[in-house]
């Protein structure tokens, strides 16, 4: 592999050029060998790499992540080598993390330490995972960390699979009234709209109402077609920009009763990390940077990193919490409870399992209310549709 170099001799002249070695650490050591300070050692990327960088890699489940975590951990308490973990790791992995684990295997036998090789993964491993893993790495605690992060990632996984597996059914009965509302209006009006006609039948309001609706599905169906394509498509990149971001993160929390599940869900999650950062031995300020980048929310993130730097210049957490606008006060009393007994790990750990339970309590009580809300929305869409066809029928036969 090559690299690019940037050094001074003794002289302090600037000096520049390439080597090619395996890791930077080699190249560090070659250069320190010329004579030279290295200043800055940079790997040489081809043309190739620029366009499909290496280490992007799609498609990693959160259960492969859960199962690999777990598997190293188990090796390396077993007494294995680093290495041979990782490449038993490799022929036992999906293909897609087998490329993975094969590159931070190649990484790790160069000398890189293996927080610094699953860094070049960020679409696999998150920060808070590398921070986690780095901080066993300079405790000596490895196998303890690793299974707390298994531990944790099957809980996140275990958690969000609930919340997602409650909307299923309301999402399934929202799609059958679409599809039965949209075969109604573009097949079954026109139909009833030429029989109309030939009686000359007077409309109500509401069957003029339906049959506009369906004569401007028919005729300009593909003006639809295009509007939904550009809803589907133009909705997400309009997200992933800070405008749309941002406004969507505030639309989501003035939702009502969706607004507050939100909430909880990210205060579970939130809760979880921080325990787990402070409980593998990293300081309070460098935990809530790294978990404000795990929130997923950036008024949020920002307002946790402000937090930051208050704990920095001395400010108690209990403090910082209580005065968030984002955490309720229940944090800040058991925030206070932490700090007092130096268990702000364990402290957290409750409060997870506290949001958790009422993420899961709210989450219940809005699929048994959505149930009968959707009975009242069909019922209505039933009755709206029956008023506006059946009686225009009822003026038809009393002519005939």
């Amino acid at each position: 592999m090559r690299f690019r170099y940037l050094a001074k001799d003794f002289a302090g002249k600037t000096v520049k050029g390439e080597i090619e070695v395996n890791t930077s650490r080699e190249a560090a050591e070659m250069i320190r060998g010329q004579k030279l300070y290295p200043m800055e050692i940079k790997p040489v990327r081809s043309i190739f790499d620029q366009i499909i960088p290496a280490t992007k890699v799609r498609g990693v489940g959160v259960g492969e992540i859960a199962n690999f975590t777990r598997q190293l951990a188990t090796m390396i308490t077993a007494g294995l080598p680093l290495t041979d973990a990782l490449n038993l790791l490799v022929l036992q992995s999906s293909p897609k993390l087998s490329k993975v684990a094969a590159g931070i295997m190649k990484d790790v036998q160069g000398g890189v330490s293996l927080s610094e090789a699953m860094a070049k993964y960020p679409g696999v491993f998150s920060k808070v995972y590398v921070a986690l893993v780095k901080a066993a790495e300079a405790a000596g605690v490895m196998e303890s960390v690793l299974n707390q992060l298994a531990d944790n990632t099957e809980k996140s996984r275990e958690f969000r699979s609930k919340m997602i597996g409650a909307m299923i059914y309301p999402v399934i009965i929202l799609l059958g009234m679409i599809g039965v509302t949209v075969l109604v209006v573009i097949v079954v009006i026109p139909k009833l709209s030429d029989l109309y006609k030939d009686f000359g039948a007077e409309l109500p309001i509401m069957t003029k109402i339906l049959i506009g609706v369906s004569d401007f599905s028919v005729k300009f169906w593909w003006l639809i077609l295009l509007a939904v394509a550009g809803l589907f498509f133009g909705l997400p990149m309009w997200l992933r920009t800070n405008v749309g971001r941002q406004t969507w993160e505030n639309i989501q929390f003035k939702l009502p009763v969706i607004g507050s599940l939100v909430r909880q869900v990210m205060l579970t999650e939130f809760a979880r990390t921080l325990a787990l950062l402070v409980g593998a031995g990293i300081s309070v300020v460098e935990a809530l940077d790294i978990v404000a980048e795990a929130v997923g929310n950036t008024s949020v993130e920002r307002s946790i990193k402000k937090m930051a730097r208050q704990v920095e210049k001395g400010f108690p957490v209990s403090i910082c919490f209580s005065e968030n606008p984002y955490f309720p006060p229940i944090v800040g009393q058991m925030a206070a409870v932490g700090e007092e007994t130096g268990k702000l790990d364990e402290v957290m750990k409750k409060l997870a399992h506290f949001f958790e339970g009422e993420s899961e309590t709210k989450v219940k009580a809005l699929t048994t209310a959505i149930e009968p809300i959707i009975l009242i929305i069909m019922a209505v869409g039933v009755g709206f549709l029956m008023y506006a066809v059946v009686m225009p029928l009822y003026g038809v036969m009393n002519k005939i």
